[in-house]
């Protein structure tokens, strides 16, 4: 049986209400959907005049498109009239979710990637979890999806679900248009991200990864990355296929990625620019986009695609080898499939529970 009451307008609650948290409930009043998908509960351990000031003000996507208060006795956070009620637990397990009637929780927080830790969540009365980060592994998690692409194979009965992440989200709708089209034989992904919270404004001791000590503003980092069989778990057919690295750039947003792919079949620049700019007209407007202008990244922050592919950087080497040069808004674009996941997700349940 169906867990919970699954009828509209939907409770939300954000558990971890950092980066992406914020950018979740805010990508829901810009879209306009505060009434329908209505954030009820926020568990965050900051204090409640810390959070209202980060949602209202933002370095990098501006004021929030509405008034922010606090009521400071209740705990209770005011976002544009419509009452969230916060709570400050370190463990989500000790939230009481049953009480504000959540038909979703999306947890932001990152923190937690092993099924043990998540059940802690249903234990505690959550009906089902979107999650912002990938599973420790594919077992960890009922499904995971990038929306647009694989969400229609999600699973009613899931209670589980990952979104898996910013820049998984951002190669899978190239990869598997080009994989339709041209058949795809090796892939290697370098990923040029944003400075994260996991890395240090000076030189401190951050992380284990001896990398992420560094000064997070001061250079250009590699770090580790399980981007490949991220992938790889939405594409199956490219198992064994796909590498990747990742490096950290001293910028606050907006990231890259240099894909280098080689094709079965022989293509050119030109045809492969053609199937992605036909998708972003077509079947992945609104997911994938495409310019061929000369762009800086500061040109896609709050850009809600996951994906821009820049047309003037795709290079042919030989027949069947071609490099793309993919831009992302890391923060803004992934908060959006979240927020249109969690839209499908309940929908599609509610429409479940009509037949």
């Amino acid at each position: 049986m169906l867990p919970s009451r699954p009828s509209a307008p939907f409770r939300l609650a954000v558990n971890g209400y950092g980066r992406i948290g914020r950018c979740f409930v805010r990508a829901i009043h810009e879209a306009g959907l505060a009434d329908y998908l209505c954030v009820v509960a926020i568990n965050e351990p900051a204090a409640l005049a810390s959070i209202a000031h980060l949602t209202r003000f933002d370095s990098t996507h501006g004021r929030f498109p509405g008034r922010i208060d606090i009521v400071e006795d209740e705990n209770i956070l005011l976002l544009d009239g419509r009452p969230a009620s916060v709570s400050h637990m370190l463990i989500p397990g000790e939230v009481d979710w049953h009480t504000h009637e959540i038909d979703l929780v999306v947890e932001c927080s990152g923190r937690y990637v092993e099924r043990a830790q998540l059940q802690g969540f249903i234990d505690a009365g959550c009906p089902r979890l979107l999650l912002s980060n990938p599973g420790a592994h594919a077992h960890d998690v009922d499904a995971t999806v990038v929306h647009g692409v694989t969400h229609t194979r999600l699973d009613l009965q899931s209670r589980l679900v990952s979104a898996a992440s910013c820049t998984t989200n951002a190669v899978v709708p190239v990869l598997c248009l080009l994989h339709r089209e041209f058949g795809l034989e090796r892939v290697l992904l370098t990923t040029l991200h944003s400075a994260m919270n996991d890395q240090p404004l000076i030189d401190g001791y951050h992380h284990p990864e001896l990398a992420r000590t560094r000064s997070a503003m001061q250079s250009i980092i590699p770090v580790a990355t399980g981007l490949a069989r991220g992938v790889e778990r939405l594409l199956p057919e490219l198992e064994g296929r796909i590498e990747a690295k990742a490096i950290r750039v001293p910028t606050h947003n907006v990231s890259a990625i240099d894909m280098v792919l080689t094709f079965s079949k022989e293509t050119d620049a030109a045809r492969v620019n053609g199937v992605l700019r036909e998708a972003a007209q077509g079947e992945y407007a609104g997911l994938l986009d495409w310019s061929d202008a000369p762009h800086a990244s500061i040109d896609f922050n709050h850009d809600p695609h996951s994906a821009i592919v820049d047309g003037s950087q795709t290079r042919a080497c030989g027949p069947q080898m071609v490099n793309l040069f993919v831009w992302f808004d890391n923060e803004w674009g992934f908060a959006n499939r979240m927020v249109e996941l969690a839209r499908h997700w309940l929908e599609a349940l509610a429409e479940h529970c009509k037949t």
